[in-house]
């Protein structure tokens, strides 16, 4: 197949020549969603593909005005955030962690966004892919993060799903007909139970804090039982978690993970949020205590002399304790400030050309989960001295590929995924308060 375009261009002069070239993609329909085929968002009134390519035309101009405008602002914003080497990977970012996506409306017009996995098993609206993601949409425009959650939580309503903590996907893009991941509806085996839980449960609580009350409390009362549920799941396997998976699956099954017990301790002290939302404020004592108890324990169990273990039960291990971040992020203060203090001080020790390392196991990493680590620091020297290895990687990977999340540190190679809409995760930095 070719396309091509040709147009005539006068003589050669000191004045700009520009030309247009409209092109569009026309899907009637874009994500089946329990067995109910939906429009996408620009469908949802009833345009064709003629009215889209003339009403394109008509506001090119000021829609190009708008995006340059845009650019500039978010340019600033990014370079404020964290120096030139983080607007740098945030500029590359932004629009990969938008494209990953398929913004539909439901049946009563509610607007849905749909994440594509974009490797691996090609799953949609994957849990552990929202959850990296959600710093831009949280940043920039919370309804579609809450067009994220939405039909994960309406899915987990059904009685076909009968554990009693969160699903892992919705199905294989773009059917999103339910969990096939794992054990799917199946079977507990294979399923990211602490994972997926303590997932929605922060991000639930992250989305209360940049919606306003009146649109926020409807929507978390609705689901209230079933978080409670999820909540109660984390409270009692949570603390030491037992051989599951992670988000960090590639990295296989591993039992009493750290950091995975930090996403526990946060997500029970989030869901103590949810709860004063809501005027259930019994419950949001009862498990904010159980939050802060768990907290103590945990530098107890983790410690390993001048920082702490992958898991509780490998000493001289290490891994990055990304998860820690939103201890912050969400003003909990559960856990002691020196925790965060002593592993980035660690991790300086650990760090390679391209980044710091996921863990002691490989040399490979995750480039959101850096950016998660770096935003942790107290200093601009010490987020710079995390960011910059990161920057260093985008300008040399010798893998030319869309920008890839998952890397070796020392020869700055593709290990696998790219194009994911993960990437949105590098704008944590701008929900510090």
């Amino acid at each position: 197949m070719v396309l091509a375009a040709a147009w005539s261009v006068p003589a050669l002069s000191a004045a700009p020549v520009a030309r247009t070239t409209l092109l569009a993609y026309d899907d009637q329909y874009s994500i089946q969603y329990l067995q109910r085929n939906l429009r996408p968002w620009w469908r949802r009134n009833g345009m064709g593909i003629a009215e889209l390519l003339q009403t394109a035309a008509a506001e090119y101009q000021a829609l190009h005005d708008r995006a340059v405008k845009l650019d500039a602002e978010l340019t600033a914003e990014f370079v404020r955030a964290g120096g030139p080497d983080y607007a740098a990977i945030a500029i590359l970012a932004y629009r990969q962690a938008l494209a990953a996506h398929k913004l539909v409306a439901d049946l009563d017009g509610t607007p849905l966004y749909f994440s594509k996995e974009n490797f691996s098993n090609g799953c949609i609206a994957t849990v552990d892919v929202t959850y990296p993601s959600a710093p831009l949409f949280l940043r920039y425009n919370p309804v579609l993060l809450k067009g994220m959650l939405q039909p994960i939580l309406d899915y987990a309503s059904l009685p076909r799903w009968r554990w009693p903590f969160a699903p892992h996907d919705l199905g294989q893009y773009p059917l999103a007909n339910g969990q096939v991941y794992g054990g799917g509806e199946r079977t507990e085996e294979n399923q990211m139970p602490v994972e997926e839980s303590g997932n929605m449960l922060i991000l639930i609580a992250a989305l209360g804090q940049q919606e306003k009350d009146a649109t926020f409390i409807p929507f978390a009362r609705r689901y209230w039982p079933m978080l409670g549920k999820w909540a109660a799941y984390l409270r009692d396997k949570g603390m030491d978690p037992d051989n599951q998976l992670s988000t960090d699956d590639f990295a296989g099954h591993l039992a009493h993970n750290t950091n995975l017990s930090i996403k526990a301790i946060v997500a029970l002290g989030a869901y103590a949020q949810i709860a004063r939302k809501l005027g259930e404020e019994a419950t949001a004592v009862e498990y904010r205590k159980i939050a802060q108890d768990m907290a103590k324990k945990w530098p107890e169990m983790a410690k390993d002399g001048d920082h702490y273990r992958l898991a509780f039960d490998k000493p001289g291990t290490w891994s990055q304790k990304y998860n820690l971040v939103w201890d912050k992020l969400l003003g909990l203060n559960l856990f002691d400030p020196a925790i965060a203090r002593t592993e980035l001080a660690y991790y300086k020790t650990k760090q390679n050309v391209y980044g710091l390392p996921l863990d002691n196991r490989e040399t490979y990493t995750k480039l959101d989960w850096i950016i998660w680590t770096a935003t942790m620091a107290e200093t601009s020297q010490e987020f710079q001295a995390l960011i910059a290895p990161v920057a260093k990687f985008l300008h040399e990977s010798p893998s030319r590929v869309p920008m890839t999340d998952w890397y070796r540190t020392t020869d700055g190679k593709m290990v696998g995924f790219q194009a994911r809409s993960v990437v949105g995760g590098v704008f944590i930095p701008l929900l510090r308060r």
